[in-house]
């Protein structure tokens, strides 16, 4: 176990400050500081507000991280950080912590994508991961079928949702019915308590002619917006639980079918279900119970690994260091919408040994006796 790469990983991307460290691919510490109180009371992530967390939280929670894993900054073989895709002030607080600390180390600097963190989270609840793998992503800003044969260097876009994404359906329908934010939670917790046959709402591009992996909920959300302002208009109580359960069915229906369909197709026998929408019990209950039927193995993280958090970030982070992926340059940016084709963002052929010059070679004297 100590020969395996140690790696911190910052993820700054949205409204979460998570920082943690992994051996290899045990998980070691899990830090997070979440703004999501801050953005309640907007409905919504606000970006500035987002990123003045970010400063605040930054060197707290790696301390914190740090302490829990019981090691030391200089103990690390390299730091992971979210290059992108996200909110581009977030994402630009996390790369600058993230290249001073790697700098000040003198450890090597991996700018890793999102979405594929997303997907190699699992390494750490269900070792490693198979190759091929198809991973279903959904949260707040993302729905997408992803194909990886290689998580550090080829993930393969199937489909991704053409207007609202998941989780963003869940925030505003949560709205609608004064649930609060965010509105994934909120809505679970009802919905359990309701009827997912009450109300038939539409299912999104599931049509003969519709493109086979691609996901639209904005009809879906608008659909149910309608219904209610129905029901308000005519003096009727809306059945908040029903509208839930049913809404949520209708969700989870068009998701699970199309992973289904996409492992079939490919040939694939195992389906990852990541990212903040993986938390809900309704989904991972239905995609169990397809996969079962379909003789497909379902591989979906606990809860606190599916929402944004170092961890994940980490566990990407490691496996470059395991596989002698190429460090990123000293001038790593933030990249808002880096396509899920680039895992991580590979320096230009430089190392990291003939970059130190003198003057950082003192510095980390003086910083790190």
């Amino acid at each position: 176990m100590a020969d395996e790469p140690l790696v911190l990983g910052i993820e700054t991307s949205c409204d979460e400050t998570g920082v943690g460290i992994v051996r290899g691919t045990t998980l070691l510490a899990d830090a997070i500081a979440s703004s999501v109180d801050e953005h309640a009371r907007f409905g919504g992530v606000v970006p500035e507000v987002a990123s003045r967390a970010h400063l605040e939280a930054m060197v707290p929670t790696i301390e914190r991280a740090l302490k829990e894993a019981g090691v030391s900054a200089r103990d690390l073989d390299g730091i992971a950080v979210t290059a992108g895709p996200g909110l581009a002030g977030a994402l630009l607080v996390g790369v600058s912590a993230a290249k001073a600390y790697a700098y000040a180390l003198g450890k090597p600097l991996y700018g890793v994508n999102h979405l594929a963190s997303h997907i190699c989270v699992d390494q750490l609840e269900h070792g490693a991961l198979p190759e091929p793998t198809m991973a279903l992503l959904v949260s707040g800003g993302h729905s997408s079928l992803l194909l990886s044969t290689d998580i550090t260097s080829d993930v393969r876009p199937l489909g991704a949702t053409i207007d609202d994404a998941a989780g963003e359906a869940f925030d505003k329908i949560a709205r609608v019915l004064n649930l609060g934010f965010p509105g994934g939670p909120v809505i679970d917790r009802y919905a359990k308590e309701g009827d997912p046959k009450a109300i038939s709402f539409p299912r999104g591009l599931t049509g003969p002619r519709d493109p086979a992996y691609d996901f639209s909920f904005s009809g879906l959300k608008t659909a149910v917006a309608r219904w209610i302002e129905a029901k308000r208009a005519a003096g009727e109580e809306v059945p908040v639980r029903d509208v839930a359960a049913s809404f949520q069915e209708a969700v989870v229906d068009v998701l699970t079918r199309k992973a289904v369909r996409a492992c079939k197709d490919e040939g694939v026998d195992h389906l990852m279900i990541g990212g903040g929408v993986a938390a809900n019990s309704r989904l991972r209950v239905l995609a169990q119970e397809r996969c079962e039927a379909a003789g497909i193995r379902l591989r979906v993280p606990r809860p606190k690994l599916c929402t944004d958090n170092g961890a994940m970030v980490a566990a990407l982070g490691a496996e470059m260091v395991a596989r002698n992926r190429a460090a990123s340059d000293w001038d790593l940016s933030a990249d808002s919408s880096l396509p899920v084709t680039d895992p991580h963002v590979p320096g230009r052929g430089r190392t990291h040994a003939h970059s130190h010059d003198h003057v950082h070679e003192v510095a980390k004297e003086n910083l790190y006796p």
